[in-house]
């Protein structure tokens, strides 16, 4: 399509000559963007997005990709969890608004649905196109999938585990995220949230408690959806409240 407006461009100005060149740079350029998105959609994925724009779904392939790395934990344990897919679907809506998030679980439904799923593959793509700390989110709404209906089998946390390697999250940040939604035997959430050990001093308890604090902060997603926003806000909280948990049991 672009090479032959510039063929027609060329034309009105400098005639055939311009017709040929504007063709020739057209052609280039499709070839580019051609390029671009088979490198950041993703082989596995070009069929879709082809499909979507002959519906004329306007909607972005990072809801698509995310809606599919969904799919994945909520199939980990073998088996589909109504309040799981209810708390997909109300993620959804509330980032993008109804009529997106349908248009968006119609083409997963259509297109998506039954196909061999590579997560490695759409962390990839996501991890090259978001910073950490929405990478930190998307884990974090992930875990709160598996938490829908009140239980994070030992399938879930493996995939999640998987998922957060392949989303290039280092351990402790795993396991912080973790601790938020699976209480310990050893009474350690708190410090598992702030990232520290047991046995650390008043004065690291204070200082992990601030770095934990701006690495949390709801700023660190400015210009997200309010969604991202929100669960930004919940892991702000949960380490405000490990921090206050540790002071009161140490009496700090």
């Amino acid at each position: 399509m672009i090479k032959w407006i510039g063929a027609i461009l060329g034309m009105v100005y400098m005639r055939w000559p311009g017709a040929i060149l504007g063709f020739l740079l057209g052609s280039l350029i499709e070839a580019f963007l051609k390029g671009k998105q088979m490198k950041g959609g993703g082989g596995a994925f070009q069929d879709i997005f082809q499909q979507q724009r002959a519906q004329n779904v306007s909607m972005g392939d990072f809801e698509l990709n995310l809606l599919t790395l969904c799919s994945v934990v909520i199939r980990a344990d073998g088996k589909v969890n109504q309040r799981e897919l209810d708390y997909v679907r109300s993620y959804f809506v509330q980032s993008y608004g109804k009529e997106r998030a349908n248009a968006t679980f119609k083409t997963f439904n259509e297109v998506i649905k039954n196909r061999e799923i590579e997560p490695q593959r759409i962390c990839a793509y996501m991890r090259s196109r978001t910073s950490y700390e929405v990478r930190l989110q998307i884990l974090h709404f992930l875990f709160g999938i598996t938490q829908a209906d009140g239980h994070i089998s030992s399938a879930e946390l493996r995939e999640l585990q998987k998922i957060a390697g392949y989303l290039q999250i280092n351990r402790r940040d795993f396991e912080s995220i973790q601790a938020m939604f699976v209480k310990s035997a050893d009474a350690t959430s708190a410090y598992k949230i702030l990232e520290i050990e047991k046995n650390a001093t008043d004065a690291e308890v204070k200082k992990a408690f601030r770095t934990m604090a701006k690495k949390y902060h709801p700023d660190k997603l400015q210009g997200m959806d309010e969604a991202y926003k929100k669960g930004a806000e919940e892991k702000f909280l949960k380490v405000q409240e490990a921090y206050e948990q540790i002071q009161k049991e140490r009496g700090m």
